[in-house]
């Protein structure tokens, strides 16, 4: 014992040198080499250290780099990085497992592994414990999707908790991030997580953190959240004695009903999909949506076949180049389908199921594929529109009715509500942000009016006391396709999203027209409005140096003309004080909204989950009696100033 243990120091001592060497050389950064040995000491086995043996002797500093450049910090978001490296060590791939990815999960401290996902839960066991104080165990809810690692994860997060004394309950397989959402607050948990990196390319994995409402972390709770996620070094922990720990419950079935059961309160005329609805394929990109969406559907009416080949649940995601259903590339299965069976509708959800893509067939035969920023101004109008027609609104609550929306979602969805007098709130970039408004909401109905826990009450009831009491929440959304349309859920919903559009699609079916042509109506009404998607990727430490050197320059320096037309306004939204339109200040965050003096407008931000800066182009037009020449217009000028914008970041870079 006494020689190997020796053996193991000399081996140690070998690679300590190596390091210091590739360090003095310039070959490891030395944020990575502090992060090595921050991560060495606070193993749980050897596995780390002959990972890191092995890169070290191979001379791959790049990879080392990007694996320990940093050290994954918990965030408002919570966690996201890779959990397999592009470089794949030996003693990672081990035996392998399912979906032919590695045994264990790639080694360092800015990639997802058991070493952070252990800091991780235990942070957030213990903030909840403190919340919820003496007398009761801490409630956690934890689901996941389909990838890599996810169920590994979540059962090892599930394990920890009642290990610490926290009472979990865990889904027995896949869902979606929604529903986790819903289960914290069905259950009346105390905090829940879902192992997600969303429609992150295949190699990424998460850890997504909401709290007691059923939103994502925001203040007050994120900074003591993170501040305890953050303080915790190592991945080792002392189980409390066994009478003291938690129990782990698994969830299935049941709760599966109570959420499709609440789902069907998103319909509005229920009637409009009696007698024959439209034909739909649906594919869930390997992901977790055919769970709830197509039994959901089915019931309420809708004929619904799926893509065979894209059911598998896969974190390979093999069919398919990236799980984004915002791609066209990621429908093309479905559409081909589609064009098979005659359907009218595709429909598409990422892998867990929190963001829904759409291509619908026009009035000339033609599958049309829909942005993220149509689908949502398609639910605004018919949610905002048939308000008014069964009755939910009138001349005297319409005040009270509110749209929320991001800033960098389309303007057309504020034209929208303008017409209906109905109210409209702008929130930065996240669902959580959108989710904080419905618990402000809630939190204004007076207690003596809510008869107990609003939880308790039918969506009926809780419209009424919104619109009397505080404001009723109609629809929110934001342009990376996320909708939604209740406040049971607090948080995107592809799910619900999907009920929502399905009786769009009935009620332009019931008129004689479609989903596409429906639209074109409505630009005609309310002027064309275009926007564009734009990103710059840099991965790895170069890229993350990169993107928030580029970030910073449009603070410092911003650009006071572009495209030869001067610049109106700049919005800066990390060291401006900003407030939204309810008078509610906006946290700090690092995106720049410049507007044009021609009218058009883009917003700049760096990813908070992907390693790429975004840009959001913003035209309009109208509204013109010729639709395709406005269309044709406010196109082109949008292309020239994608042009412009970026040359001028390749200046700003060197």
């Amino acid at each position: 014992m006494a020689e190997m243990r020796a053996s193991i120091q000399r081996e140690m001592s070998d690679l300590s040198a190596l390091l210091d060497q590739a360090a003095a050389a310039g070959h490891l950064l030395k944020s990575s080499r502090e992060n090595i040995d921050l991560l060495l000491a606070g193993a749980s086995g050897p596995l780390a250290g002959t990972a890191i043996r092995e890169l070290a002797e191979k001379g791959e500093w790049q990879e080392l780099n990007d694996r320990f450049f940093k050290t994954l910090a918990f965030g408002t978001g919570g966690l996201r990085g890779r959990t397999i490296g592009r470089v794949v060590t030996s003693v990672e791939q081990g035996a392998g497992g399912p979906n032919e990815r590695p045994e264990h999960p790639c080694v360092g401290t800015a990639t997802m592994n058991f070493f952070n996902v252990s800091r991780a839960v235990r942070g957030l066991v213990e903030y909840a414990r403190t919340a919820v104080g003496e007398g009761r165990k801490p409630k956690l809810v934890f689901a996941h999707d389909t990838r890599h690692f996810s169920r590994d994860f979540a059962e090892f997060c599930a394990r920890v908790t009642a290990d610490l004394g926290g009472d979990a309950f865990l889904f027995e397989d896949a869902r979606s991030t929604p529903q986790l959402s819903f289960a914290v607050r069905e259950l009346r948990a105390d905090a829940g997580v879902v192992l997600t990196a969303s429609h992150n390319p295949s190699h990424d994995n998460g850890f997504k953190a909401y709290f007691n409402d059923g939103a994502q972390i925001v203040e007050p709770h994120a900074s003591g959240i993170i501040n305890a996620v953050n303080a915790i070094e190592s991945e080792v922990y002392e189980p409390l004695p066994e009478p003291e720990r938690g129990s782990v419950t698994i969830l299935g079935e049941e709760m599966d009903r109570r959420y499709m059961d609440k789902l069907k309160s998103l319909l509005m005329q229920p009637q409009l999909l009696e007698g024959g609805s439209a034909k739909v394929v649906f594919t869930n990109l390997h992901g977790t949506g055919g769970h709830i969406t197509v039994p959901m559907l089915r019931e309420l009416g809708f004929e619904v076949s799926t893509v065979a080949g894209q059911d598998v649940r896969d974190g390979r995601f093999p069919t398919v180049k990236s799980p984004n259903p915002e791609n066209a590339a990621a429908l093309e299965m479905a559409v081909a389908q589609a064009e098979e069976e005659g359907a009218e509708i595709v429909i598409g959800t990422d892998p867990d199921s929190d963001r829904m893509g759409v291509v619908a067939r026009d009035g000339k035969g033609e599958m049309r594929l829909l942005t993220g920023n149509q689908i949502g101004s398609l639910m605004c109008w018919y949610r905002s529109k048939t308000a008014f027609d069964i009755g939910w609104l009138n001349d005297t609550t319409r005040a009270r009715a509110v749209i929320v929306k991001t800033y960098v979602t389309t303007e057309l969805q504020s034209a929208i509500a303008a017409k209906f007098g109905l109210g409209v709130v702008n929130t930065l970039t996240g669902f959580k942000y959108i989710a904080s408004k419905l618990g402000k909401y809630e939190g204004a109905i007076p207690a003596d009016k809510k008869g107990g826990d609003y939880r308790d009450l039918d969506e009926d009831t809780t419209r009424k006391l919104r619109l009397e009491y505080s404001r009723f929440f109609l629809f929110g959304g934001e342009e990376s396709y996320g909708y939604l349309g209740c406040d049971f859920v607090r948080d995107k919903d592809a799910n619900g999203a999907a009920v929502m559009f399905a009786e769009v699609a009935a009620y332009a079916k019931s008129v004689g027209t479609t989903l596409p042509d429906l639209l074109d109506t409505i630009y005609t009404e309310f002027g064309y409005h275009e926007e564009r998607g734009q990103a710059m990727v840099m991965e790895g430490a170069d890229g993350a140096a990169k993107i928030q050197a580029l970030a910073t320059s449009y603070s410092e320096a911003p650009p006071t003309e572009l495209d030869g037309t001067a610049i109106d306004r700049v919005r800066d939204f990390a060291n401006q004080d900003l407030f939204d339109e309810e008078g509610d200040e906006l946290p700090k965050e690092k995106m720049i909204f410049v507007d044009l003096a021609d009218g058009r407008s883009f917003a700049v931000r760096p990813s908070g989950t992907e390693p790429k800066i975004k840009f959001y182009l913003f035209g309009k037009d109208g509204p013109a009696d010729d639709l395709a020449a406005s269309k044709s217009k406010v196109s082109s000028s949008l292309d020239a100033l994608w042009s412009a914008i970026e040359a001028d970041a390749n200046e700003r870079m060197g």
